[in-house]
């Protein structure tokens, strides 16, 4: 953080991080660099949100008219509870996963490359669903240049490796460091679960760091005869990511997925109702632990949030119909009543 920054800098600078459409993401950078106090001292820094500008408008701006196309969007728009990214090597089974677990139709090959462009794909569980992206391998080699800009929206990553090759000792550094280069980061750290014993260091001051919490998949569990060979990859490589074995071939721990991601990233479902009329109880809205009415009432609809008043609310923390605050903290399962 360059120092002596304006309050509308670091406001701006809050917003970015907070913000998941490129749209949004935009138009902070721009305020950002409007802001910024401009001497040598933050010369990296205004290089890089000019940078960062350049490649939003771009993404933004789709194919040109005549001439070279700039190709398709890269981002996917955040849907469901949340956003995660499917991260890993060439031929980790990346594809057949997300197939199995959103029915989408990725194509899948036994050769490399054979994801070009984010795949995203729905992953239900009782009555909401987490968005999954299917995004192509990286490597030593390459790494899709827009890739970080996929990652941008994502609430976390699944790192997917194929458990039987034993190449994975190395796929997995070489990913770690490709995603640094860029100012990506995976973490063990999760909301929902109790802190690692290797606690990662994040640079708060740095606005462009993206940290991704992140779950190792361990796939192809059908081919690898030695079920200890996960804590074993995990230890020579000092890993301390939550680990999920399974197969897309057999099936085998697809459904401990969803329940994890659930608990890991600490989603609370909440019910609304209209004054006199049924509660809409098979769609609720979802927001974190730590969320209130007033965050339930903004999903609703921005114009309800604006002239919200109070919420009568139900649920196990409160008794039926208590008339509540727009800063009431809510709990899973709560229907809200929302009052202009």
């Amino acid at each position: 953080m360059p120092t002596n920054v304006t309050p509308e800098y670091k406001k701006a600078e809050e917003a970015y991080r907070k913000a998941r459409e490129p749209r949004e993401r935009l138009d902070c950078l721009r305020m950002m660099l409007r802001t910024i106090p401009k001497h040598k001292g933050t010369d990296h820094l205004q290089a890089d949100i000019k940078t960062r500008i350049k490649q939003l408008t771009e993404e933004l701006a789709g194919p040109k008219k005549g001439g070279r196309h700039s190709g398709p969007s890269h981002v996917v728009r955040p849907e469901g509870a949340a956003q995660l990214c499917l991260l890993g090597p060439t031929n980790a089974g990346k594809s057949s996963l997300h197939a199995r677990f959103t029915g989408s139709r990725s194509d899948i090959g036994p050769y490399p490359y054979t994801t070009h462009l984010p795949v995203p794909g729905m992953l239900p569980f009782d009555d909401i669903h987490f968005q999954l992206v299917d995004l192509p391998p990286v490597s030593a080699d390459f790494m899709e240049p827009w890739l970080v800009n996929a990652l941008q929206p994502a609430d976390g990553a699944l790192l997917v490796v194929d458990i039987s090759d034993p190449d994975c000792l190395e796929q997995i550094p070489t990913i770690l460091a490709r995603l640094a280069e860029k100012k990506v980061f995976l973490t063990a750290q999760w909301p929902g679960l109790e802190q690692t014993e290797a606690v990662d260091l994040i640079e708060t001051d740095d606005p462009f760091r993206l940290t991704l919490p992140t779950v190792l998949i361990a796939n192809k569990s059908d081919l690898d005869p030695d079920p200890d060979e996960v804590e074993v990859l995990e230890e020579l490589l000092g890993l301390r990511f939550p680990t999920l074995t399974m197969s897309a071939e057999t099936g085998n721990g697809l459904n401990d997925l969803a329940p994890f991601l659930f608990r890991a990233l600490e989603i609370v479902r909440v019910y609304t109702k209209t004054p006199g009329k049924p509660a809409d109880d098979d769609k609720p809205f979802t927001v974190r632990y730590g969320g209130t009415v007033l965050d339930v009432a903004r999903l609703v609809h921005k114009d309800i949030a604006r002239g919200l008043k109070f919420a009568r609310i139900w649920g196990a923390d409160v008794f039926d119909g208590q008339q509540v605050g727009p800063d009431h903290l809510v709990s899973d399962g709560d229907l809200v009543e929302l009052h202009l």
